[in-house]
């Protein structure tokens, strides 16, 4: 986050983002009832704005929280932040919302929001590699994993570390049954002689809601996506294997547990219709 491009509505303003607004007695900062969403802004559009909104508000009902604002009161707010930035700025935008007060399970009625906005370019086109991590992703029944929660980022956050002592970009992670979830910071696609397909949903992962917007424009195409199991085998034999995310959009994996891959015709048709799709349908 470039703090020095950041703004932040709390308590009915606008401030600096850097604006002390927790302390460490909070239930938040020591038990993590914090659930947050992240849209993106350029060119003056922000795709799929609204979506990430009403799922920051599902999140903290979820995680027992109150959801203080509506979707539709983040959604208002998000463009307000929007347009004290330049139109050419690449922003991330972070709705937030967390609990003060609880005892173990968070107080709903202690529940604060935030929203804040920031510059953060994309990560260049260039694709990244991966590997199969030993960490997997829990089930919805031993963690919250239906709300975009930051107390599940920290078992992401060792399978990155992992990949990363091993020369790796990002890590592939399984469910709890030893099928593939997803990335640890995005959600999965593979192609096989034309085939594409990305697990099924099976609440061990966030349906992401770039995931769905690319399924949905592939299809529009002609393009199957069959939303099925995947196994580890399958990657090491795809043709391609992809990311869609909000961070990143769409990208391509280039290296597989150490075998050297291309950017391939499926990915890059994503890609392009995610941008063009956004461009033309992501304003407010």
């Amino acid at each position: 986050m470039d703090s020095t491009n950041a703004i932040m509505w709390t308590e009915g303003q606008w401030q600096d983002a850097n604006t002390p607004i927790i302390n460490v007695t909070s239930n938040s900062f020591w038990l993590a009832s914090t659930v947050f969403d992240g849209a993106r802004s350029f060119d003056g559009v922000a795709p799929d704005l609204d979506l990430h909104c009403q799922r920051a508000v599902r999140s903290a009902e979820a995680l027992g929280l109150r959801a203080t604002k509506s979707w539709e009161e983040i959604y208002a707010l998000a463009w307000e932040g929007i347009k004290k930035f330049p139109k050419e700025a690449v922003l991330y935008i972070k709705p937030v919302f967390w609990a003060d007060e609880g005892f173990i399970a968070p107080d709903p009625d202690s529940t604060r929001f935030a929203l804040t906005l920031y510059e953060a370019p994309f990560p260049p086109n260039t694709g990244f590699s991966a590997k199969l991590s030993s960490y997997r992703r829990p089930s919805e029944e031993v963690a919250p994993t239906n709300a975009k929660a930051a107390c599940l980022y920290p078992n992401a956050g060792r399978a990155l570390q992992e990949a990363i002592k091993d020369g790796y970009n990002n890590a592939v992670m399984c469910d709890s049954m030893g099928n593939v979830a997803e990335f640890a910071t995005a959600n999965l696609f593979c192609v096989k002689d034309g085939h594409v397909m990305t697990p099924a949903p099976n609440g061990s992962f966030l349906n992401g809601i770039t995931r769905q917007r690319v399924i949905a424009l592939l299809k529009g195409q002609g393009i199957d996506v069959d939303e099925c199991r995947v196994t580890p085998a399958m990657l090491e034999e795809a043709d391609e294997i992809f990311s869609t995310g909000n961070y990143g959009k769409v990208v391509a994996v280039i290296n597989y547990e150490g075998r050297e891959m291309q950017p391939g015709p499926i990915m890059q048709k994503a890609r392009d219709l995610y941008f063009e799709y956004a461009k033309k349908e992501g304003g407010e």
